[in-house]
């Protein structure tokens, strides 16, 4: 049986997911560290009192993780090594009432707008003056900043509507506040982060500002870098690039998830955009933001999806050699539009068209690294390992992109600061160099 090391309930809480839950976890634990809980953020030790579990339920694979990390705690509580367990975040908000008869050992389930709830469940009080405020479990160099909690767009695949509801933004002073109190506590790099970021503004102001918001946040005094993910193609606010070309803080960098490429699969993922429009839009942002890095998303897999249909996705992607790429297979998620429609594809199709995509974007990955040898970057150092500093370019974004790696003998760098390197040697996905001051 486990023994009380401390007077103040000391909580555990388990982040799964996206860098959305991220947010969500910094600032529930913000919300128990001011109500004098002993808060700690995945904690190796298996002392706490209290763990709560942050959920994701995106994907089958999400959603199986999820509800393993649950398992295993509540085994943990039944052993009476755990006194309170509770369960919050998307995968919780969905499936609550079937998980509540599946897991009795949780003590309580929170959807994903329950905060306030959860925690006065625990036993704190929500704090209004704290908005803004969040516990960093990032190295505290950089953060993600969420400006909007939800989506309303209709695309057939994506549950996240039915987890996080309709778009709602952040207002531009409270996000302004927020960019603030990190900067002073020691962020150099902010990631903008929505489920939709092109949408920001449309319920607050009645247009998109976006662009306004993101001149405003690049002011702040001290905040050195600052680049935006998920941009959603379709209507995408043209404004935001020539903010992006004239502010020298803001990384050459966009995040902008394209999905798929071909006519009818967009159509069947309720896009809202043509092949047409997606090789335009690609177009002008070169055009715009000379030397931009563009990473995207693609999904396949997607009911009615053909070999045809592939052969044009890895045709366009070669075309269009975005820089940086992730790929996901098509999830069967019940209460979606394209549930209604066949998933006729073995896991092993689908993967075997991953594996195409990935083949494919490698070679496309190492030509861009290989255009960076002999050019001088700019970069911020996150962390040390065996014999190198490994740090980051402006074109690349913690924890999904590549690293630079540089030898530590004979050179020191802090970590969370930046410094100058030549890059000297690529690989498909990293980069080697020297400092500039070695030259």
């Amino acid at each position: 049986m486990r023994t009380k090391s401390s007077s103040q309930p000391k909580v555990n809480v388990i982040t799964l997911g996206c860098s959305k839950n991220t947010v969500d976890s910094e600032v529930l634990m913000a919300q128990l560290k001011a109500s004098e809980f002993d808060v700690h953020h995945e904690t190796k030790d298996d002392d706490a009192d209290i763990v709560i579990i942050n959920t994701c339920g995106f994907i089958e694979n999400a959603k199986q993780e999820s509800i393993d990390t649950i398992l295993r705690y509540a085994e943990e509580k039944a052993n009476g090594n755990l006194d309170k367990l509770y369960v919050t975040g998307c995968l919780s908000h969905r499936y609550k009432d079937d998980l509540m008869a599946e897991i009795p050992e949780v003590d309580a389930w929170f959807g994903t707008l329950e905060l306030p709830n959860l925690l006065k469940t625990v036993g704190a009080d929500y704090k209004h003056q704290l908005l803004g405020e969040r516990m960093q479990t990032t190295p505290k160099q950089y953060a993600y900043v969420k400006i909007s909690e939800g989506c309303d767009r209709p695309c057939s695949f994506c549950a996240i509507p039915i987890m996080r509801g309709k778009h709602v933004s952040k207002s531009m002073e409270l996000l302004e506040t927020e960019v603030k109190n990190l900067v002073k506590n020691g962020t150099k790099e902010i990631m903008l982060i929505a489920q939709d970021s092109t949408f920001y503004g449309l319920d607050l102001y009645g247009e998109r500002k976006l662009g306004d918001l993101m001149k405003r946040l690049s002011d702040i005094d001290g905040l050195e870098w600052m680049r935006l993910h998920y941009a959603y193609p379709s209507q995408f606010p043209m404004d935001v690039l020539d903010v992006m070309a004239e502010r020298s803080n803001i990384c050459k960098y966009l995040d902008m998830p394209i999905q798929h490429i071909t006519d009818n699969v967009l159509k069947a993922m309720r896009r809202g955009i043509t092949k047409r429009r997606t090789l335009e839009l690609v177009d002008q942002i070169r055009s715009t933001v000379p030397g931009i890095a563009l990473r995207t998303t693609v999904l396949v897999g997607h009911p009615g999806e053909t070999e045809a249909d592939m052969d044009e996705l890895l045709a366009a992607l070669e075309l269009l050699k975005f820089e940086r790429l992730g790929v996901f297979t098509y999830s069967h998620e019940d209460n979606t539009h394209a549930y209604t429609l066949a998933d006729a594809l073995t896991e092993e199709q689908k993967q075997a068209r991953s594996n195409a995509v990935m083949e494919q974007q490698m070679n496309i990955s190492l030509a861009f690294n290989e255009s960076l040898i002999g050019t001088t970057q700019k970069v911020l150092f996150d962390r040390m390992e065996s014999d190198y500093f490994i740090g980051r370019t402006q074109f690349d974004s913690p924890e999904v992109d590549n690293e630079i790696w540089v030898p530590i003998k004979n050179n020191y760098v802090r970590m969370g600061d930046f410094a100058d390197v030549i890059v000297t040697e690529a690989t498909h996905y990293d980069l080697y160099g020297k400092f500039a001051h070695e030259s």
